[in-house]
């Protein structure tokens, strides 16, 4: 190992400035702003802008991160997939609730999403599966994921089994599945310079009725950086 000094992490820091994000800027709603800022991100040519950090907890409230990517967007949520007996399908069977975090650091935005997870019609998980490289369908065989693995070559080795199991079309997985995660708020963050960012967060509307909750739109506010 090289004997290196850690790096001065107070001293490490910049100035934002690429520009600012203002109430006459924002779409009608926020999966329209999304999609807007979503397309900069591919236009701006960085790694996966399709990455997001999604944030699950216990019922006791223990958190855990990662990253996933997202394979869809609408007015409904915002979808991925995993495998479903994962920690993060673990904690999402107990608490749904769920944040996501899209990091977009070369056009010094973020945008981060609370919610509720819901898993995803089998059809729309078995499309989406099949439509994946074949590689990559029989990795999700061969993995467990989160379960502890003794070495690379017990992973090797269960890859070559399943490429033998699965000569022609790989079935999909019982454990594999996906979620759309229903945004009750989604906040938009363009970094300024001085600290002074703009954060702009819709929060959608509710009001009791005879039926429950029913939506009243979004609205928008402004929080301090």
């Amino acid at each position: 190992m090289t004997d290196r000094p850690a790096p001065d992490l107070a001293a490490l820091r910049a100035d934002y400035s690429r520009g600012g994000l203002d109430l006459p800027d924002l779409e009608p709603d926020p999966v329209a702003m999304f999609t807007r800022w979503l397309h900069d991100a591919v236009e701006s040519g960085m790694h996966e802008p399709n990455a997001m950090v999604l944030s699950t907890a216990t019922p006791d409230g223990a958190p855990s991160s990662r990253m996933v990517l997202l394979k869809g967007v609408d007015a409904e949520g915002f979808v991925f997939f995993t495998n479903q007996l994962s920690r993060k399908g673990d904690e999402l069977a107990a608490n749904p609730r769920c944040a996501l975090l899209f990091p977009w650091h070369p056009l010094e935005r973020q945008v981060r999403v609370e919610g509720t997870a819901t898993p995803l019609p089998r059809e729309e998980v078995r499309a989406y599966f099949h439509s994946r490289p074949r590689d990559a369908q029989l990795g999700a065989w061969a993995s467990r994921q989160s379960a502890v693995v003794g070495s690379r070559a017990a992973l090797a080795a269960a890859y070559a089994r399943v490429q033998e199991r699965f000569p022609g079309e790989v079935d999909l997985p019982e454990d594999w599945g996906g979620y759309r995660v229903r945004h009750e708020s989604v906040e938009f963050w363009q970094g300024r310079p001085s600290r002074m960012h703009d954060r702009l967060v819709y929060r959608r509307g509710q009001e009791a009725g005879p039926d429950g909750g029913q939506d009243t739109g979004w609205h928008v506010e402004r929080l301090a950086p």
